[in-house]
């Protein structure tokens, strides 16, 4: 029966000898007991280092293992669309290209492919900075609900989009930037928590921060016209962010509604 005072002694594992609890090697065999020397407590007990328990973790989340939600995963097509406009942004301020080679300067011709390099082109730090920010933020967001298809869809639509209605709608249309991408992504997540909102039901977005970094992306194109006619303005700004509400309209509903199925 225990008393609580220290061990008398302690077994040898090599010649199950009995032998004093304080020593590091056997004196019958020479078998290595412990590493040093024990620590002796207040109570004169041995003190054993004990290990830290490991903090209690979750797996990732595995494809198909809670239904109707996705696994986890790397934002790999946010993170290119990311990289792209930071390449689209630094690589005419080297010199390696002019940016009206990538960009919008009048009607495209037979130069078709800048309608897909345009979106990543920009000439301002502050539009570049907004728009890319919009793009990693609510791009990394429906990626972890929808995937990387949706995102890369949603800034063709929107971006593509945007800069395809501007050269139809102007005979010397300027249009660089991904301001209706970004318009689009935007309004893409939000829809879902609109339709709670309208169903009288809570949410857990930030539906008015939302909102506001809404605006702002809406009025980027500002930052790189150099007029003070509010006319001119709302004409070069208004295409792209229709269509930037309407590609994430068009997206965004549906896949709310198969969601909620």
């Amino acid at each position: 029966m225990s008393t609580g005072g220290p061990d008398l002694f302690v077994i040898c594992k090599s010649c199950g000898s009995e032998v004093s609890p304080y020593i590091t090697e056997c004196p019958y065999c020479g078998s290595r007991l412990r590493k040093r020397a024990p620590k002796i407590d207040r109570d004169g007990r041995v003190s054993e280092r004990r290990r830290r328990p490991a903090a209690p973790s979750l797996p990732r989340l595995r494809r198909g293992e809670i239904p109707g939600i996705r696994g986890e995963h790397r934002p790999y097509g946010t993170a290119v669309l990311v990289l792209l406009g930071l390449a689209g942004c630094l690589l005419w301020r080297s010199g390696l290209v002019d940016r009206t080679q990538v960009a919008i300067f009048g009607q495209p011709g037979h130069d078709w492919w800048r309608l897909f390099t345009a979106p990543f082109v920009y000439t301002n730090t502050g539009y570049a900075f907004v728009a890319l920010c919009a793009i990693a933020l609510y791009g990394w967001l429906l990626e972890r609900r929808h995937g990387a298809l949706t995102v890369i869809a949603l800034f063709a639509l929107g971006g593509v989009g945007a800069t395809l209605a501007a050269t139809a709608l102007y005979a010397v249309p300027i249009v660089m930037g991904g301001a209706g991408a970004a318009l689009a992504m935007i309004i893409a997540w939000a829809v879902p928590d609109m339709i709670e909102l309208r169903h009288g039901r809570e949410i857990d977005g930030d539906l008015l921060g939302t909102a506001v970094f809404g605006v702002v992306v809406a009025l980027l194109p500002l930052a790189s016209l150099n007029t003070a006619n509010w006319w001119d303005v709302l004409g070069a700004t208004w295409p792209g962010d229709l269509i930037g509400v309407l590609a994430g309209l068009a997206v965004g509903v549906p896949l709310a509604r198969v969601a909620e199925l």
